[in-house]
């Protein structure tokens, strides 16, 4: 009886010791994850600070922020600025109605901006919301995607045109990219464009280039499939670009009274929504064009101080 016993408490101090060493096993596998998550955050932390501040460093060279009771009916007028019979593309003439155009101030800084990387095409303001970016275009559609404006690698990436678009925005269909972070950086607070009451507050939004600035008047916002017919950039004629705005219109969860159709060409702001499969874009007609001229006295920026 004796020997049983001694041999029921070595299983059982065999069974603990097996017991110990797998919940330390698994004490250390949650450690390791807890670390690891720990490290992603922080990682995650510094990678939004990085290019937060070197975004935040570029609005010495945009004097922008327009006050939008500023803005009167009269200024309205659509500019007649593409050719009729041209289908793949815009034509920008340089008169309308046989005016010139009518100029604005650049409040960008666009020589500077361009010493430092040359692949600045613009810079986009959106009034109603916090939105205030250069846009920059690479040969493709990957090098931006998580690359800041000055090449710096880095998840938040940068707005940038797609690159099968003209530079100028002078296709019928130009796309704009942005992340959607979760800080509200880049385009983080796009989605606010689904709602009514910020269309009301402003319906437009600008996009200054070093020869011309356009205005933009929002039409459409919604979420559609990745592979949409919103991404189509070029049109076989005016038929299929009626379809195209069709399909703005009818998706369209805000509501708009602007009237959009053969001889307007569209900018289309596109972001993630946190689902493979879907993206959220916001759709605008051109309603402007100005002729960008010099700010008087010049720019009181790092790059032309002194």
């Amino acid at each position: 009886m004796a020997g049983n016993s001694r041999e029921r408490k070595k299983r059982k101090q065999k069974k603990g010791s097996i017991g110990n060493v797998i919940s330390t096993v698994i004490l250390l596998v949650a450690l390791g994850v807890f670390c690891y998550a720990g490290y992603q955050l922080i990682t995650i932390y510094f990678d939004y600070k990085a290019g937060t501040d070197e975004y935040g460093s570029l609005e010495a060279y945009a004097d922008t922020n327009k006050e939008t009771e500023g803005f009167v009916e009269d200024v309205m007028a659509e500019n007649e600025t593409m050719g009729e019979d041209e289908w793949g593309d815009a034509v920008l003439r340089e008169e309308t109605g046989g005016k010139e155009f009518e100029q604005m101030e650049n409040p960008i800084d666009f020589d500077s901006l361009l010493a430092m990387n040359e692949d600045i095409i613009g810079w986009l303001e959106m009034e109603a919301i916090d939105i205030n970016y250069p846009i920059v275009q690479g040969t493709d559609n990957e090098y931006y995607l998580h690359r800041t404006f000055l090449g710096q690698d880095n998840f938040a990436g940068s707005i940038f045109l797609d690159y099968l678009n003209h530079s100028n925005f002078s296709n019928r269909n130009n796309i704009v990219y942005g992340h959607n972070m979760k800080n509200g950086s880049m385009f983080g607070i796009l989605k606010k464009y689904g709602e009514q009451e910020t269309v009301d507050k402003s319906p437009y939004f600008w996009i200054y280039t070093p020869s011309r600035i356009y205005k933009y008047e929002i039409f459409s916002a919604a979420e559609v499939d990745a592979y949409s017919s919103s991404y189509q950039i070029t049109f076989a004629d005016s038929q299929e670009f009626q379809s195209f705005l069709n399909l703005a219109k009818n998706q369209s969860w805000i509501k708009s009274s602007l009237q959009v159709g053969y001889g307007d060409t569209v900018v289309t702001l596109s972001t993630c929504t946190g689902n493979e499969a879907t993206r959220f874009i916001v759709q605008a007609k051109r309603v402007r064009t100005y002729k960008a001229v010099p700010k008087a006295g010049g720019y009181d920026t790092p790059e032309t101080e002194g």
